[in-house]
């Protein structure tokens, strides 16, 4: 049985070898999930907004994309993981909400979330492999330390294997 390792919200968390890092309730925010093949490394973070630049109460790294990614590769590497080994995996970013007139793409989150993690991930040259993005419903995911397979739970649109 593998143990199960919840990931919160604006939350992160590492493994190695067994066991299964999962987050509950994405909506426009997004799970990436990183996963190093040689070592077993598993890491996801469940983050909510796209920049910790523009937020004066930045301190929780796991909370915006930009500090989070960084933050998730140095714990990994901590555990053996090697960056060049290291691919990306991500879901969510859904819009929740519909807006009228022109705030819809400023209050599109869900979509700015996302774009932030591919440009973060870009800078970083973490190849994303997979994604399950946008839409305007929730996801739950689970990554599994011992094969890299993200499981994509959705109520309404079935389940994911990425």
């Amino acid at each position: 049985m593998d143990r199960i390792v919840k990931v919160g919200m604006a939350d992160l968390k590492v493994i190695v070898g067994d066991g299964i890092l999962i987050t509950l309730g994405l909506g426009s925010c997004v799970g990436i999930a990183l996963y190093d093949k040689t070592t077993k490394t598993a890491g996801l973070a469940h983050i909510m907004l796209p920049s910790s630049k523009l937020i004066k109460n930045n301190q929780n790294k796991a909370k915006f994309v930009d500090t989070a990614v960084e933050y998730l590769l140095e714990l990994m590497m901590k555990m053996d993981a090697q960056r060049k080994c290291i691919t990306a995996k991500i879901a969510g970013g859904a819009q929740m909400f519909s807006f009228k007139g022109n705030a819809s793409e400023i209050l599109n989150i869900g979509e700015r979330n996302v774009q932030a993690t591919i440009d973060v991930l870009r800078q970083h040259n973490i190849p994303i492999i997979a994604q399950d993005t946008g839409g305007n419903y929730g996801r739950t995911i689970e990554l599994h330390a011992k094969n890299g397979i993200l499981v994509v739970k959705t109520i309404g649109h079935g389940v994911k294997i990425l």
